[in-house]
């Protein structure tokens, strides 16, 4: 069963910036499309960023320019870049993998093929 294991988050100023790693486990992440999501107030799973099996990439709008989604095919890992970190940018982030690009209320929805743990990034003024 493939697993993500999610590394990085945590507290830094506004204007600062996090990493977060997402390592995926018994799966390759090359043949599947990857994603960053955070849960925002209401019922909403804002998808941040998102990476395609063929590099084709997607960012929210509220982070363009700011972070850069990547792949290391042979680590077998998808990070998040976060930099110019805003009060707002402050959520608990998880990272999919899936077979397709979802847009969806819920993070760890199960429709999703599998999620990683979450990791809270606070950001203070």
């Amino acid at each position: 069963e493939v697993r993500l294991v999610e590394s990085g988050g945590g507290s830094v100023q506004t204007g600062g910036s996090l990493r977060l790693s997402c390592l995926v486990v018994d799966s390759a992440v090359g043949d599947l499309h990857m994603a960053w999501y955070r849960q925002v107030q209401g019922n909403e799973c804002e998808l941040v960023a998102s990476i395609r099996s063929n590099g084709n990439i997607y960012y929210e709008t509220s982070v363009k320019d700011r972070f850069i989604i990547s792949k290391d095919n042979g680590e077998n890992t998808v990070s998040l870049q976060m930099d110019s970190l805003k009060p707002e940018d402050t959520h608990v982030y998880f990272c999919a993998l899936d077979t397709q690009i979802r847009r969806l209320t819920q993070c760890r929805s199960r429709i999703v093929r599998a999620w990683g743990q979450g990791t809270q990034v606070t950001v203070f003024s």
